[in-house]
């Protein structure tokens, strides 16, 4: 078997990286899934033309991006592994660990695609997934009587939303949905934007989510959409108006944004 060809635009990496992004090309090529066996070491050797320390660091680059993973004793070896959503969002996560988004960045985003998720999602959910939806909402359904419950119930509002992207059949909708929503909750926590109870932004967040339901259970598309879009731009000025507040309100005495 002659040694594959590594591709032209990866000959700037290191001879590792070079194979490592050859032996994704390959799996793809052959429709390899999940669970999927890899040939022997010997065989990658033979086929890449590379040293064996080569191979076993391409593969050691592979199963720290979680693409395969390896199994030691009988029946073992290297197999296609595929990366699960909580992993690759922690790892999103620690991309923009240190770029320090703000309530604005995290609605621009939403206003854009939930009311997308909605209108597709209206006249497509069964019984069951809207009454989980609703069953969500029971989380909330009375105002918080402190500030723990009050962290407790933005959380789950938003796991409402990270629900309902669920159930789309776009998985990047989906992902970028449910991303921005666990980062809004994080920023919610960190940043105890919690810590000051907003009744409107629980009632009227509230509202918003029981009339969207209704709205998917009818099928009514245009409906669903204008319902999200008013919710995202209302809870995006509720929002703002929360981190605004509590930002003056922790800042050191004289000192004004």
């Amino acid at each position: 078997m002659p040694p594959a060809t590594i591709p032209e635009t990866t000959e700037r990496l290191s001879r590792p990286q070079q194979v490592a992004e050859a032996i994704k090309s390959w799996v793809m090529a052959n429709g390899w899934g999940p669970g999927h066996r890899l040939p022997s070491e010997l065989d990658l050797i033979a086929r890449f033309g590379m040293a064996k320390g080569t191979i076993r660091e391409a593969i050691r680059i592979l199963e720290a991006q979680g693409l395969v993973k390896s199994r030691t004793g009988p029946g073992g070896g290297v197999f296609v592994h595929q990366v699960s959503e909580e992993r690759a969002t922690a790892l999103l996560g620690n991309y923009f660990y240190f770029q320090h988004l703000t309530i604005d960045d995290i609605y621009q985003i939403r206003k854009v695609l939930e009311p997308e998720l909605a209108a597709s999602l209206a006249g497509r959910l069964s019984e069951p997934q809207l009454r989980a939806l609703e069953e969500v909402m029971t989380c909330y359904a009375e105002p918080a009587s402190s500030s723990e419950e009050e962290r407790e119930q933005h959380i789950a509002s938003l796991r409402f939303h990270a629900l309902l992207a669920e159930m789309s059949g776009n998985p990047l909708l989906r992902f970028l949905i449910r991303f921005t929503a666990n980062m809004l909750a994080d920023i919610t926590v960190s940043r105890r934007l919690y810590s000051q109870p907003n009744h409107e932004l629980w009632s009227t967040g509230l509202d918003y989510q029981a009339r969207l339901v209704a709205a998917l259970r009818a099928g009514d598309a245009v409906r669903a959409h204008a319902i999200l879009n008013e919710h995202m731009q209302n809870a995006h000025r509720l929002m703002r108006l929360q981190e605004t507040v509590l930002t003056q309100r922790f800042l050191p005495e004289g000192q004004i944004i």
